[in-house]
Formats: C-alpha cells, structure tokens, sequence
C-alpha cells in the first residue's frame, strides 16, 4: 500500500512538473483562440503571465513535494541558480512582459533585441530556466529535472517553427 501511495505521489509530482507545457504549446500553436478567449481591451500577454504565474506555483510545489532539503548545498547551486536567474531577469528586463509572454504571436510589434544575451546565447530565457533547475538537483531527483528541461527543450522546438502567417490579430 504505500508503494502504491508512493508512484501516486511521484506521478502528480511529473504531471505537476509537466502542467504549463500544454498551455503554452496551445498557445503558440493557436494564438488567435487566447486572444479571443481573454476578449476585447484585455492584453493577452499580460492574462498568460498570470495563467503562468499561477502554472509555475504548482511546478515548484510538484518539486517541493519530492524534495529532500539539505544544508550546506554543494557550491554548484548557488552558482548555477544565480547564473540562470540572471539570464531570466537579463531576459525579462529587455523584452518585458510582451516579449516574454508571446507578444509576437498575439499580435503585437515585439522589436528585436541583440543586447546580451540575445546574440550570444540561443533562447536565454529557456536556457536560464534549465541552469537553475541543474541548481536544484542537490534537493530534487533527476527525474523530475530532467523532466522539467525536456519541456523547455520541446518549446525550444516549437517556438522555432514559427509561421508568421499564424499569428493573431488583436482585438481593438
């Protein structure tokens, strides 16, 4: 019996880890159904940052709950958390929440940034993502990192295969 709470528990710790991919795969893929769904006069951008907010609360829980703490870390995690971090925030800084949350797709003129990172490092918000969640494997299992960077490389993917003819139009 409590092997079988056990798998139960990991498996809604992977299907925690996994829960934003679907979200925001529909949302590349379908662009002009978000922007219809959050209606005239509201900023899709701005209602997906809160969807995943919200998504990336229940990640970290799904991690939390398979987490065994330690203290001191090992130096590596410090390190490679404030390397990724920096990377997010280098990112956010420069694109805003337009940029990062799929500004493009939803219709808005997004201009190009080539400030560091962008130019030197391919995706830097995903590869930031991926750096911190390394940082984390001194208190989480493998599986469930490696999981989590099996997602972003999938939207690496995705993102990639952009076809500006798919992009929305946004709602005066």
């Amino acid at each position: 019996m409590a092997s079988m709470a056990a798998a139960a528990a990991a498996a809604a710790a992977a299907v925690g880890v996994l829960l934003p991919f679907p979200f925001y795969y529909a949302l590349w893929t379908h662009p002009q159904r978000w922007v219809d769904l959050c209606g005239r006069g509201a900023d899709p951008c701005r209602r997906m940052a809160q969807v995943s907010h919200a998504l990336k609360a229940l990640q970290l829980l799904a991690l939390a709950s398979v987490a065994s703490f330690s203290w001191p870390p090992p130096l590596y995690c410090p390190v490679l958390l404030a390397v990724g971090q920096y990377l997010n925030f280098k990112v956010y800084q420069l694109l805003g929440e337009s940029g990062t949350y799929y500004g493009n797709r939803f219709g808005k003129k997004i201009p190009w940034v080539t400030e560091f990172p962008f130019g030197y490092i391919k995706d830097p918000q995903y590869v930031g993502s991926m750096l911190s969640l390394v940082a984390l494997l001194c208190w989480v299992p493998l599986q469930y990192v490696l999981l989590w960077c099996l997602g972003y490389v999938f939207m690496m993917w995705v993102e990639h295969k952009e076809d500006p003819a798919t992009r929305a139009k946004l709602l005066s």
